[in-house]
């Protein structure tokens, strides 16, 4: 499956549910009370994060998403953390305060990474659900998601009538449960289940047919247009109607903390969906977004930069030779780690020590090179018949394994001017001894901003002098 990083800047979401916030204390143990056999902990740090709800949103606008949030909290401190935290990310929020009731925290006791305690304060809200509702038609026609978070702890209470105005609109609803009753959820586009609690829905699944066989009859029973049942350490498991199953392995290199993974699944799911991607990709975007999550202590969001990265990896475009596609998105996440691009091109036949310390210095001109290859057939109408004498292939392999290059692309024009207009690099750089205006390509580059340079060429290094040389020793 083939995945790209979707345009999460324009995909408005939604998201309507239960919000709280996790608080976490650090501090160095050093002791155990006196008063009873348990650590002490020294606390050194406060740290308020976002969790529930408000995490599904602060991960929808870390991935770049416009994120619109509608929950409930109290009149309290916590409440004013929660919304002062949200809209330094540009989530948009509407909460419903009620007065008497305190916003749901979750205290960790944390040492040396390590949780040593929890401690929940929380009462269930006497929800207005008519304001609710309001709140949450006037947003839809701003957003092309609706996400239900719903953690059980009474923001929700209607359900299908929330489902039903997302529906009028044909905006599609996602769904992450809680509960044993499901059928709150009927007609919902998506729903997330873990697999916990999907089998207290469906009963104990004894193998994969049986899993795939309950999920099938629940969306029937429900009138589902999909289920998701995320599986932890097996991963995910996608069931649509009229589909085989899609299963998907699980994509962390090391399990870290659970705590929030759901809200990253759904948040990358609402997103991608919302930027117009098919649902087997976005699955697959979600699953690449957990396994980074899971890496990470406590309640957490990825970034933009992040997915951008495990995509690139998954796409193989880490280093080396790459088709077009993969170079943009390879571009796109340097750019998004502050590097500068620095782009030459060339037929490279014989490699030589002329083209090494010439690739050395055009690579010390930023951060990432990109090598532009003629083809075989642009190099034939250049250097006339016999040349090239190297594939195109076998160059650009040649060239991926020089350590001053990151990435080789080919192009079939006889110059890169195509390939400069997709690629935009920040420095374009050439070898000989004309002048910067005699550079082709030179006149796209400095148009929106970019740099010409033209280096020096080694001397008595040329690969046509090696042809020949070689030519008439035969």
């Amino acid at each position: 499956m083939k995945l790209t990083m979707p345009r999460f800047d324009q995909a408005p979401v939604l998201v309507v549910g239960d919000v709280m916030l996790d608080r976490y204390w650090h501090g160095a143990t050093s002791r155990i009370s006196p008063e009873a056999p348990v650590p002490v902990v020294r606390v050194e740090q406060h740290e308020d994060r976002p969790g529930g709800a408000a995490n599904v949103a602060l991960n929808l606008a870390a991935l770049g998403a416009p994120a619109f949030l509608v929950g409930v909290t109290g009149v309290d401190e916590a409440a004013d953390s929660l919304s002062d935290s949200l809209q330094a990310v540009g989530v948009t929020t509407r909460f419903q305060r009620i007065a008497g009731q305190p916003t749901i925290v979750k205290l960790r006791v944390m040492s040396r990474h390590q949780q040593l305690l929890r401690v929940d304060f929380e009462e269930a809200f006497r929800t207005d659900a008519v304001a609710l509702s309001t709140d949450v038609e006037a947003l839809l026609d701003q957003v092309r998601v609706l996400v239900l978070s719903d953690y059980g702890k009474g923001a929700l209470k209607n359900h299908q009538q929330l489902i039903q105005a997302a529906r009028q609109r044909d905006i599609p609803v996602l769904a992450d449960p809680k509960g044993k009753d499901f059928a709150i959820y009927r007609g919902a586009s998506l729903i997330t289940p873990n697999l916990s609690e999907f089998e207290a829905i469906v009963g104990r699944c004894t193998d994969e047919a049986d899993l795939v066989a309950k999920g099938q009859q629940l969306m029937t029973e429900l009138e589902l247009g999909a289920l998701l049942v995320t599986r932890g350490e097996h991963g995910m498991t996608l069931l649509r109607p009229g589909h085989s199953a899609l299963h998907l392995p699980a994509r962390a290199r090391e399990v870290f903390d659970v705590t929030g993974a759901g809200d990253t699944v759904i948040s990358t799911l609402a997103g991608a969906i919302a930027a117009g991607e098919d649902l087997p990709q976005a699955v697959a975007l979600a699953n690449l977004a957990a396994g980074i999550v899971v890496g990470k202590l406590g309640t957490a969001a990825i970034s933009a930069p992040e997915l951008r990265r495990a995509v690139q990896r998954e796409q193989g475009s880490e280093r080396g030779v790459l088709s077009l596609d993969q170079l943009l998105l390879a571009i796109e996440d340097a750019r998004a780690h502050g590097e500068k691009i620095v782009f030459t091109n060339g037929c490279f036949d014989i490699l030589h020590a002329g083209h090494v310390t010439y690739l050395e210095q055009a690579r010390a001109q930023g951060d990432r090179l990109i090598v532009g290859v003629n083809d075989d057939g642009s190099v034939t109408r250049l250097k006339g018949p016999g040349r090239p004498i190297n594939s195109v292939d076998r160059r650009m392999a040649v060239l991926a394994g020089l350590g001053a290059v990151d990435w080789v692309v080919s192009f079939a024009e006889d110059t890169p001017e195509r390939l400069l207009t997709e690629v935009r690099p920040d420095v374009l750089v050439k070898g000989g001894d004309y002048g910067v205006e005699q550079v082709v390509g030179a006149d796209i580059v400095k148009a929106y901003g970019g740099e010409v340079r033209v280096l020096g060429l080694v001397e008595n290094s040329s690969t046509t002098a090696i042809v020949e040389k070689i030519r008439h020793q035969g």
